[in-house]
């Protein structure tokens, strides 16, 4: 089967949970599936940018990017965080290859078009998985930082979740995971939600039970189910144990989000 893991929060910050993912997903392609990883890195580009003197600013869950952002989070995206994760499979024993949206022109980027203006902040127009097939091929993970390159030749900055969807549609995945740190959607009641149909979604957004990150993460989740991807899932970290069973048993961790 094939797997994309998007990984993003508390499970790149803390070290236990990292290994937790890490070993989830060697296990996975032990186990004979083809895994590809997409990951974010917001905590670690907010710090950066404090370090810089610059505040970050966010519009519905998506951070306003400026040039001097954009290379920023090209440079952490790209470089600490992704180098960090190849790292982190290749001391379990699993090869892994790091590569940006811009390498082999793998996902081409347009600005998104929004009001206000978010600067450079792209959506996913067009896609070559062969990249992706190629590591698989040599049994290894591909690692995907959400940062990729526009027609016009400028890197844009993508929402992760957003990428993390766009590849699990062009590489026909069997399931796209969201590991997050968040245990779930919650409902109206507090409740985290253990599935939650895509017809439901605009619904919860418009008396705003659901907002800010988790809106464009419920939106990759449905771009996903309505371009082919089976099964979408929002696991918490703490839970990636249970990815290698996610498609052979109960899993009661988590959101499943469907179609209807």
């Amino acid at each position: 089967m094939r797997y994309v893991v998007k990984l993003g929060g508390v499970g790149l910050e803390d070290p236990a949970l990292l290994e937790g993912c890490m070993r989830a997903i060697a296990e996975l392609v032990r186990d004979g599936n083809q895994v590809a990883v997409v990951h974010g890195g917001g905590v670690q580009l907010t710090r950066t940018l404090e370090a810089l003197g610059k505040r970050s600013e966010f519009i519905d869950g998506l951070r306003v990017t400026d040039a001097e952002t954009r290379d920023a989070a090209l440079m952490v995206f790209a470089g600490r965080v992704n180098k960090g994760l190849v790292a982190a499979l290749g001391a379990l024993g699993q090869p892994a290859v790091g590569l940006s949206g811009g390498d082999g022109l793998l996902f081409r980027a347009r600005k998104k078009r929004t009001a206000p203006d978010l600067g450079y902040v792209g959506e996913i127009a067009a896609s070559d998985p062969r990249w992706i097939e190629a590591v698989w091929q040599l049994n290894g993970v591909p690692v995907l930082c959400s940062m990729a390159l526009g027609f016009d030749g400028e890197y844009y900055n993508i929402n992760a979740d957003e990428m993390a969807a766009a590849c699990a549609v062009a590489c026909r995945a069997d399931a796209l995971v969201f590991l997050t740190d968040v245990p779930g959607v919650k409902g109206a009641n507090g409740e985290v939600l253990r599935w939650l149909s895509i017809d439901q979604i605009a619904e919860m957004t418009k008396s705003a039970i659901i907002s800010g990150g988790m809106l464009p993460k419920l939106g990759a989740c449905r771009e996903a189910l309505l371009n082919g991807v089976k099964r979408v899932r929002i696991l918490p970290a703490e839970a990636a144990g249970s990815l290698p069973d996610l498609c052979s048993a109960r899993v009661v961790h988590g959101t499943e989000v469907m179609v209807a």
